[in-house]
C-alpha cells in the first residue's frame, strides 16, 4: 500500500477579466501547481500571482504546456509540426520559469494539458518533442503524464523523470486512457465518491473503468481539475479521505 503520494491541480487559468477557479483555497489544499503558462489560459500578471501564492503556500510548481489555443482553452485537437511544439513548449518553459523566479520559487516539473497531454499519450512525434523541448531546457524537470503512455517511453529516452498521473474527477476506459470529455460521464461530480476513488488508486493501484472492469493505475500524483465546478470542495474531501487513511499528502517535486 502506498504511503504518500502528490496532489496536484490545474491553476492560474483566469485571463484579464475573465476568471477561472477559486487558486487561492485550491492552494491551501493541493501540493503541486500546474500553472497556465499564456498558450491555452493564463496571463502575466495571473502567473506571477499564481507562483506567489504557491510560494508562500510550500506548493511546488509546474509549467502547464499546451497549444497555442485561447480561444478553445487547450482543448480542440491541433496538428502543429513537431518543431514548432518543441519550440512553443520552450516558449511556455521559460516565461514561467522567469516569473516564478521573481516570485521566489522554481519550475520543478511539466505537465501538458488538454488536447496536447490527450495527443501524447498515443503520438510518439508529439511526445517525443515535448520530451526533448523539456531537456533541452533543464533536464533535472519532471515530466507529469498517464502512465503507459508514449510519453512516458519518451521521457525515459530523453533522460527524464517521469511522474505518473492519475485523475480522480475523470472516467477512465478499460484501456487505461480517459473518456473523451465529449461522452456522457466522462467528467465525475460525486465528493465523497471521487474521495474513495482517490483513496482505492492510491492505496490498491485500481480504478473501475466506465464499462465496470477493474483495472490497474500506476500512480505517483492525483489530479483535481481546478476548472471543474465545485473543484475546492472536491480537492477538500479528496485530501480529507487520504489524511484519515494515513496517506501522506505530498509534493513528487
Amino acid at each position: 500500500m502506498a504511503r504518500s503520494v502528490d496532489l496536484n491541480c490545474d491553476l492560474g487559468e483566469s485571463f484579464g477579466a475573465w476568471t477561472m477557479g477559486d487558486d487561492d483555497a485550491l492552494l491551501a489544499v493541493v501540493t503541486s501547481a500546474n500553472v497556465a503558462c499564456g498558450f491555452h489560459a493564463g496571463d502575466a500578471a495571473t502567473m506571477l500571482a499564481t507562483c506567489r501564492t504557491a510560494a508562500d503556500r510550500g506548493v511546488a510548481v509546474g509549467a502547464h504546456v499546451s497549444y497555442r489555443d485561447l480561444a478553445g482553452f487547450g482543448r480542440r485537437a491541433m496538428d502543429v509540426p513537431p518543431d514548432e511544439l518543441r519550440a512553443e513548449t520552450l516558449y511556455q518553459l521559460a516565461a514561467l520559469t522567469g516569473i516564478a523566479r521573481v516570485a521566489g520559487t522554481r519550475v520543478s516539473y511539466v505537465k501538458p494539458h488538454g488536447a496536447l497531454y490527450n495527443r501524447i499519450v498515443r503520438d510518439t512525434a508529439q511526445a517525443r518533442a515535448v520530451a526533448e523541448a523539456v531537456a533541452a531546457f533543464d533536464p533535472s524537470l519532471a515530466l507529469l503524464g498517464l502512465a503507459g503512455s508514449e510519453v512516458e517511453r519518451e521521457a525515459a529516452t530523453a533522460g527524464l523523470r517521469f511522474v505518473r498521473e492519475a485523475f480522480v474527477d475523470r472516467a477512465y476506459r478499460a484501456d487505461g486512457t480517459l473518456v473523451p470529455r465529449g461522452e456522457p460521464g466522462a467528467v465525475l461530480h460525486d465528493d465523497a465518491g471521487i474521495a474513495e476513488r482517490a483513496l482505492r488508486l492510491v492505496a490498491e493501484g485500481r480504478v473501475i473503468a466506465a464499462d465496470g472492469t477493474d483495472i490497474a493505475v500506476q500512480v505517483d500524483s492525483l489530479c483535481v481539475h481546478g476548472d471543474s465546478a465545485g473543484a475546492v470542495g472536491m480537492a477538500r474531501a479528496v485530501r480529507a479521505r487520504l489524511d484519515a487513511a494515513g496517506i501522506a499528502v505530498e509534493a513528487f517535486a
